[in-house]
């Protein structure tokens, strides 16, 4: 029996919505300030943004106290996240940076195993295997002649897959537990508003100010606020309970492959063919480690009268 054909538009929104996540770490770096300045930046625009959207159209539901106390830890694990992200960035470079971040995958299925009894297959090994031996041609071969700034960058790019993951699992806790239950377009500006005050903290206790010095900060701070924070991710939420899993794993690659790619056009990084190999290795390894194959149905289900 033939499988029924993937929804279009939910292909297309997939697609649409990896892309325009991709350009973040790009934005990222073209903006001429610090990484929690650019953190802060893309949270507070983006949830404003999200809020103007919701009340126009009427969507906004009240915000109970229990609500922001169970978003309060998810909040400040994605500000973290940020923060070191951005950093990450500024350190190794958007390609690299994007793709260890990535290895958040690994986390979650180690956090499901310990917490929620889920199983380890020998799949999910052979993808970490190949994650970190991908990683291993990119970093590791030349790791003693690497300067610190760089391998700072390398550690706070795969401790954001950490970060990454704690925000997840919370956000995860909170929405199954009941304990929230708002529509995701509001959840994701309550969490964008809530993070972008936590990063304000962070900016009064590094003594930064948010004074931005130039147009291009401008422009680069809006566009990673309304492409990466708002419209790509309203694009993935729509898309996803469309799809397989497997499908959305494949396609949620396009992300670090796509970061990879600008950082070597727009920045001219050096790279070479083991680099190639590398990234290659590496997301394959992402993708085998995500990947869950479709249950089968029943036989007496599948056939044809």
């Amino acid at each position: 029996m033939n499988r029924p054909a993937l929804p279009r538009r939910a292909l297309l929104e997939m697609i649409g919505g990896a892309a325009l996540i991709s350009t973040t770490s790009i934005l990222v770096k073209l903006a001429h300030v610090g990484p929690t300045v650019s953190a802060f930046y893309r949270m507070f625009l983006g949830g404003a943004i999200l809020l103007v959207g919701l009340l126009v159209w009427r969507r906004w539901r009240r915000v109970r106290a229990a609500h922001l106390g169970w978003m309060l830890i998810p909040a400040f694990a994605f500000a973290v996240d940020l923060m070191m992200w951005h950093r990450s960035i500024l350190h190794v470079g958007p390609g690299l940076a994007t793709l260890l971040g990535n290895f958040q995958v690994f986390v979650m299925a180690l956090a499901g195993w310990l917490i929620y009894r889920e199983r380890l297959d020998l799949r999910f090994l052979g993808g970490v295997l190949l994650a970190f031996a991908g990683l291993y041609l990119l970093v590791g071969v030349d790791w003693s002649s690497l300067g610190a700034q760089y391998r700072l960058g390398v550690g706070l790019g795969l401790l954001t897959g950490v970060a990454y993951a704690v925000y997840m699992l919370t956000t995860r806790h909170a929405q199954k537990s009941g304990h929230v239950d708002l529509a995701p377009a509001q959840l994701l500006c309550v969490q964008s508003l809530l993070c972008a005050a936590i990063l304000l903290l962070a900016l009064a206790w590094e003594g930064q100010g948010l004074a931005l010095p130039d147009a291009q900060s401008w422009w680069s701070l809006l566009a990673l606020a309304l492409v990466g924070q708002v419209l790509g991710w309203i694009l993935l939420i729509r898309a996803m309970p469309h799809l397989p899993a497997s499908i959305i794993g494949l396609l949620l690659l396009l992300q670090p492959a796509l970061s990879f790619v600008f950082d070597v056009i727009l920045f001219a990084r050096p790279t070479t063919r083991l680099d190639w190999m590398g990234i290659g290795l590496s997301l394959i390894g992402i993708f085998i480690g995500t990947w869950r194959p479709r249950k089968r149905a029943p036989a007496e289900s599948t056939e044809v009268a």
